[in-house]
């Protein structure tokens, strides 16, 4: 299978149509962004990593019941996807106050919450991603109600699995960002996007060092070494 015309360019990925016009590929950078785009940099080996991680946590979550875009890895940052329509919402999990939630609720970075937070962002790079209610989903039609209920039973499941899974390896899921998309060929909500040290927050569990792109975010050094360390652990390296 080959890439045709490009689709689609983000922070982290670009996507192509192929010969298959219900299958894209899915090609992930070594390019590195924070605070929607305003920080910059590359993070050499990345796009192998964050494809390899992501294709191992989409096919332990399709075992699970969760359905994914996930065809088939064709190489270190190739992969093929079904192709779908994303939905335009960014959603994210919180287990432990970290990033901009302990801003908003003046919580101290690490707070355990007493219960996962879900939230809505409406995917807007112009907009810096704002965050949204039910209320605003419905007034702009982001999705429908089926597909908000269906998202928030897939997230928090997809939260339970994880942190079990990651719990295993030494690894505190603090918090993560998924999308979802519909389909083209059957019109089945899926989970799409990446699983990754990108979106997910993840701390070792003894010493609570951080290992994924805060590391980039707050000029801590060793960016590379924590994502290679993600990888390691799951695929049993570690």
């Amino acid at each position: 299978m080959e890439k045709r015309t490009m689709l689609y360019e983000g922070k982290a990925k670009r996507v192509y149509e192929t010969d298959d016009k219900n299958l894209y590929i899915v090609s992930y950078k070594d390019d590195a962004t924070a605070f929607n785009g305003k920080k910059k940099g590359s993070i050499l080996g990345k796009g192998a990593v964050n494809n390899k991680v992501t294709n191992h946590m989409m096919q332990m979550l399709t075992k699970q019941g969760i359905p994914t875009h996930f065809v088939e890895q064709l190489s270190d940052t190739d992969t093929v996807v079904k192709a779908v329509k994303i939905v335009p919402l960014e959603v994210i999990v919180r287990n432990i106050a970290a990033g901009s939630l302990s801003a908003r609720l003046g919580l101290e970075e690490g707070v355990h919450l007493a219960h996962p937070v879900l939230e809505f962002c409406y995917k807007r790079d112009d907009l810096d991603d704002p965050m949204v209610n039910l209320f605003h989903i419905k007034a702009l039609s982001l999705a429908t109600d089926e597909q908000v209920q269906q998202i928030t039973d897939y997230a928090l499941k997809i939260n339970e699995i994880l942190c079990a899974y990651l719990a295993d390896v030494g690894i505190t899921l603090v918090d993560f960002k998924l999308e979802f998309g519909v389909t083209k060929a059957e019109g089945q909500l899926v989970l799409a996007d990446e699983i990754s040290p990108d979106t997910c927050r993840f701390w070792d569990t003894k010493t609570n060092k951080k290992l994924d792109k805060d590391r980039f975010r707050r000029d801590l050094g060793d960016v590379e070494e924590a994502y290679q360390e993600i990888l390691n652990r799951l695929m049993g390296n570690a």
